[in-house]
């Protein structure tokens, strides 16, 4: 099977930009025309025939995601709009209150930082960052103690590709009684994440990272943890019945499903589960290494710098590079116009980070499924290019 074949984009051009947006199959572009052309209609609400189609379709996506991450039943699987609502979901839902510890580390995406800044200011509680410089684990163990409600945490790093010991922080976690959060969404796409297996407590993913469309999410928690939490948004689909004064909540997960949902992306998300499986994560991650390889190699011959290991196999695909004396932009915005090599530049939404080692940004190559040698051809003799214009 030649996996570019099903990506009309990537036949195009040199896409490395996957961390940001993946790009979508054939087969989930029909899919979602299929919704929109053949039954679209409301899901659990209307009792004809489209509307249980679109019933049945929606619970089978549900039941492809929780199959995808091992949750123990479907009711643990939330679909929200991406990572940042399922994070912003939990960090509002979650009763903390002025003196809780909320630990994140100092790589993390705005998404898993700001929801507890905003916290920090609305409700008073202690927002505390662990270094992920030297040893990750003794620095996490020096910061625990029995305030510590949640250690909410990048499982790979959108900046480095890096990815955390997730198993070892959760037994560490849990023996302080604290719960854990990770953000999924560049781990899932990429490789099995088993959540029973992790133990993890929650887990939150974006659709638009792992071939399915934007505005697409899940939340995944622990059905006994979900039951507990009170949902911060509110409306139609999430109750069961309400008089002038009073109301009655659906079950999980129906009550954190606020309002009509986007059916079409949820079942175009389900069509990018299925084609996931297909291919399989020991595929990806093997077309994944060898790009990362000669993408790593290119750029150290033309004297880059890597941000993270330089040892390729120590993070996924994945390469944020500079290049001493020259603007990142310049360099995407060249790599665009000299040979349509499609990279992003800047501070990846990890601004924090960045300011705290004095750097303005890197360019970030990232590659997925459907790229292959010749992409790395191409991005080496083009990078080539771009250093002797700039450099």
């Amino acid at each position: 099977m030649h996996i570019k074949e099903d990506f009309p984009v990537a036949q195009k051009v040199v896409y490395l930009d996957s961390a940001c947006m993946s790009l979508k199959p054939l087969q989930v572009v029909n899919k979602i025309r299929e919704y929109y052309e053949e039954y679209t209609a409301c899901a659990g609400r209307s009792h004809h025939k489209l509307g249980e189609r679109v019933t049945r379709e929606v619970a089978n996506a549900r039941k492809s995601f929780q199959d995808l991450i091992s949750a123990r039943k479907p009711e643990e699987i939330v679909f929200t709009k991406n990572s940042t609502e399922s994070i912003n979901l939990v960090a509002n839902s979650l009763s903390l209150k002025q003196g809780d510890i909320i630990i994140t580390s100092d790589k993390e995406h705005n998404s898993n930082l700001l929801p507890w800044q905003f916290l920090s200011r609305k409700k008073g509680i202690k927002h505390i960052i662990v270094s992920t410089e030297g040893d990750f684990i003794a620095n996490l163990e020096e910061k625990m103690n029995e305030n510590v409600k949640l250690v909410s945490l990048a499982h790979t790093s959108n900046l480095d590709g890096t990815t955390i010991p997730a198993k070892e922080v959760i037994e560490i976690a849990h023996e302080h009684g604290a719960l854990v959060m990770l953000d999924a969404a560049q781990s899932v796409p990429h490789k099995e994440v088993n959540v029973r297996r992790l133990d993890v407590d929650f887990l939150a993913a974006s659709g638009h990272k792992m071939l399915g469309p934007t505005g697409t999410g899940v939340l995944y928690g622990k059905e006994e943890l979900l039951e507990q939490l009170e949902p911060f948004i509110v409306g139609g689909d999430t109750v069961k019945n309400t008089t002038y004064e009073s109301y009655e909540m659906m079950p999980i997960p129906e009550k954190f499903e606020a309002g009509l949902q986007n059916y079409a992306g949820i079942i175009g998300l389900g069509e990018a589960v299925k084609y996931l499986k297909k291919i399989g994560y020991k595929k990806i991650q093997a077309i994944e290494a060898k790009v990362n390889k000669g993408m790593t190699e290119a750029v150290i011959d033309l004297g880059g710098e890597i941000i993270g290991p330089v040892d390729y196999e120590k993070r996924s695909g994945i390469v944020s590079f500079i290049i001493k004396n020259t603007d990142v932009h310049q360099i995407a915005l060249l790599l665009n116009e000299l040979g349509r090599v499609m990279v992003r530049s800047g501070m990846h939404c990890v601004h924090s980070w960045f300011n705290a080692h004095g750097l303005r940004g890197s360019v970030r190559a990232s590659a997925y499924l459907y790229n292959d040698e010749e992409d790395v051809e191409k991005f080496a003799e083009t990078l080539e290019k771009v250093v002797k214009l700039v450099a």
